[in-house]
């Protein structure tokens, strides 16, 4: 599996769980995201994302978009695409 470097975590939202993310590369529904960073470590499948609380499929790059997470995240953490 690699990993290549799609954005970075820009906000975190507890109510609901839901991670802020600044791309820097395209990222869409079904893909297998990795967020780590120095007290995070946590891999999910985009299972959902949203553009100004609107549902999209997929983003680019230079969107923000928000991204239902299953714990909590930080602010400057690294955001990575896995691919088999």
């Amino acid at each position: 599996m690699s990993e290549e470097t799609i954005g970075t975590v820009s906000d975190f939202f507890a109510r609901p769980v839901v991670a802020a993310i600044e791309l820097t590369a395209p990222l869409k529904v079904g893909d297998k995201i990795h967020i780590k960073g120095h007290t995070t470590d946590l891999e999910l499948i985009v299972d959902s994302m949203q553009i100004n609380n609107v549902d999209v499929k997929e983003a680019k790059a230079g969107d923000s978009v928000g991204v239902k997470v299953s714990e909590r995240v930080r602010k400057q953490d690294t955001v990575y695409n896995v691919t088999d």
